[in-house]
């Protein structure tokens, strides 16, 4: 069995050291590395410190989730059977990486696994909505190796632009790289054991100002996954394009806020945003 874990990072020198302590490190058969991407502060210093134990810094100036995924994953990874995403602030339960492959293994016609959140007031409603889905969290889940392989063939790429990777990857895997017409229930299997969790926010000026940046990037999601939902129930994912904001002027004028008080300002921000980009 070969395994490539790919940790993504940016700016986490605070919490890189319990990520990486919580894989399991210099087992047979299972490379880490860590994808540290546009950082200014000591992540990269920090992941070079376990290079004694078998990760491999991967480290690019440019920052951006979905572009570094589409650079190492789809132009410099190595070949693996199984591939496993963990994000650089979260921290898998033991067991975790074994519980992931197992499901793969025991599927053998699944293109994705996905790990369970276990810790936040939410933690049981998204396991549920993971499971009736088949949707994946960006923090934890595991790719087939046959599945990057035809996805490396294919062409299709992540937008450069494009706020998380997880809503996208898992509609790619659902589909068999096709159009929602060609969904397939049994293409992303849920991993009910193990799971992984993160540090909730502090309730600290620093952490709600953190948190409300959060919204505003969760608002942009949103409006991105409703084009990139027309596209995959139209043309599929030869529809996707380079830049999420090369869509945005044909988009945009059909967008508004939502009307929930919780999202509105948000959304309001998001759109501002969306709007000087394009």
């Amino acid at each position: 069995m070969t395994l490539q874990i790919v940790v993504l990072a940016h700016n986490e020198e605070r919490l890189i050291s319990l990520c990486l302590d919580s894989l399991p490190l210099g087992e047979a058969g299972i490379a880490v590395a860590v994808v540290v991407n546009g950082s200014s502060d000591g992540t990269a210093q920090i992941v070079r410190s376990y290079a004694d134990r078998g990760v491999r810094l991967v480290e690019y100036d440019q920052g951006g989730k979905a572009r570094s995924w589409n650079r190492f994953m789809l132009d410099e990874a190595p070949e693996a059977q199984y591939y496993l995403f963990v994000d650089g602030d979260a921290q898998l339960l033991p067991g975790t990486v074994r519980a992931l492959v197992g499901c793969l293994r025991e599927n053998p016609s699944a293109n994705a696994a996905a790990g369970m959140p276990r810790n936040g007031r939410r933690a049981r409603y998204y396991r549920r909505m993971l499971v009736e889905d088949h949707g994946l969290f960006g923090d934890c889940y595991a790719l087939s190796g046959d599945f990057v392989a035809r996805l490396r063939a294919s062409g299709v790429r992540l937008p450069e632009d494009l706020i998380g990777d997880d809503s996208l990857i898992a509609a790619l895997a659902n589909n068999d790289l096709g159009r929602d017409a060609d969904r397939r229930e049994d293409a992303v299997v849920p991993c009910i054991t193990g799971g992984f969790v993160c540090e909730p926010t502090a309730l600290t000026i620093p952490g709600l100002i953190l948190q409300a940046r959060r919204m505003v990037n969760y608002s942009v999601r949103h409006f991105q996954n409703r084009i990139i939902s027309a596209l995959m129930q139209s043309d599929g994912p030869a529809a996707l394009p380079r830049r999420m904001a090369d869509l945005y002027p044909e988009w945009l004028p059909g967008m508004g806020p939502r009307l929930n008080p919780l999202w509105f300002e948000f959304d309001r921000r998001a759109l501002a945003r969306m709007r000087a980009a394009a």
